[in-house]
């Protein structure tokens, strides 16, 4: 049963990675962000490439992976986001469309060639990404055995999550995008520049999905449609947890992930997240602004 908990745990960390960077942004801007997912897959993807092109080994592709998915957020923001700010149906569609186009670019460039080279190792099939020796066996803790690798994503989590903390709640940035998830247009009364502020929220966000593919990456194969289904799942977190907190992110991954392993072990992985959907379902029914939203006056 520790087992099983500590699978749940390192579920949770991996989910908790993917909705830290919706809380803020959903909260803060109010965008559907559908392309979040797909910087989960080419943080994986920059894994692989980097591993491949610079010969660098797994620790060094997290900083990499978290720069190079930040960009291609600031890029989105900038480029299309910008613009429909107040429009929600509008940003759901367009970054939906740029989440479809994004996989399709990586099925081309992946399939062939890459930017028209050639690479040896990199074909158009799955692709995998080799874990450190020294994070594939077994801690010993207290007497109990923890699997390596999982550990390493937990404290991964622990420390991106202590740094967003800090970020939110210890410096002025913090402050001012805490005050535009309160109320934007009094932000921007109070001389906050909500559009510099907005994006770099948002390139933050997509950069902690970009750790979360690389985290991915060390135990499930890399392929274009991978973060599909993280946006998902990113979203429930966030609905459950409450729309712009912290708190409530942290407490509904753990709660979510530790449900769909506990169950998964009895049954089996489908139960298990139908079992999920419908404890998100029951939330949305009966506290529609999530478990830990704030409190409005």
């Amino acid at each position: 049963m520790f087992d099983v908990i500590f699978i749940g745990l390192s579920l949770s960390s991996i989910l908790l990675l993917v909705a830290l960077g919706l809380a803020i942004t959903y909260g803060a801007m109010g965008v559907i962000n559908m392309a979040h997912g797909e910087m989960v897959m080419i943080g994986a993807y920059v894994a692989v490439l980097s591993s491949i092109w610079l010969g660098a080994n797994f620790l060094l592709a997290i900083p990499i992976a978290f720069v190079v998915t930040a960009l291609f957020g600031l890029v989105i923001e900038r480029l299309v986001v910008r613009r429909l700010y107040g429009r929600l149906l509008d940003t759901l569609l367009a970054t939906w469309g740029i989440s479809i186009l994004i996989q399709q670019a990586v099925r081309l460039e992946f399939g062939l060639t890459f930017f028209g080279i050639h690479i040896d190792g990199l074909g158009p099939g799955l692709q995998n990404v080799t874990v450190p020796s020294y994070l594939q066996g077994t801690v010993s803790v207290a007497g109990l055995e923890f699997n390596g690798y999982r550990a390493f994503i937990i404290g991964v989590t622990l420390a991106l999550t202590a740094l967003t903390w800090f970020i939110l709640y210890r410096t002025s940035a913090g402050v001012q995008v805490r005050a535009i998830i309160r109320n934007p247009k009094m932000a921007a009364a109070c001389g906050i520049d909500v559009k510099r502020v907005n994006a770099l929220t948002f390139a933050f966000g997509s950069g902690l999905a970009g750790v979360a593919g690389v985290m991915m990456s060390g135990f499930k194969t890399v392929f274009p449609d991978m973060g599909a289904t993280m946006v998902v799942d990113g979203f429930m977190v966030v609905v459950t947890g409450g729309v712009g907190s912290i708190f409530g992110t942290i407490l509904s991954s753990g709660l979510l992930g530790e449900i769909n392993a506990l169950v998964a072990i009895g049954t089996n992985d489908i139960i298990a997240r139908a079992v999920v959907f419908a404890v998100v379902i029951g939330v949305i029914l009966f506290k529609p602004n999530g478990l830990f939203s704030y409190k409005g006056r």
